[in-house]
């Protein structure tokens, strides 16, 4: 495991370790405690990654066109 906090994890660092982390959890070669404190690593860089995505998903823009097909401009991701 990282020392670096979650918080402070890019996408791609948090999903790296939780990969990690899912792996040593399903060997199950890892004492009780050691699995336990995994667990809770592996919720928090869940979470990490999932409010990572949240962000990229509401920057993405849909491009809007005019009746010819021609880009007009963009606008928000319907529903954000």
């Amino acid at each position: 495991m990282s020392d670096k906090p979650v918080s402070e994890m890019s996408f791609e660092d948090a999903m790296r370790e939780l990969e990690t982390v899912v792996g040593q959890l399903e060997r199950g070669d890892v004492a009780l405690e050691d699995s336990i404190k995994l667990y809770e690593r592996g919720a928090e860089l869940k979470a990490r990654c999932e409010t990572k995505l949240k962000e990229a998903e509401e920057k993405v823009a849909a491009i809007t066109l005019d009746k010819s097909g021609t880009p007009t401009g963009t606008s928000p991701v319907e529903g954000q």
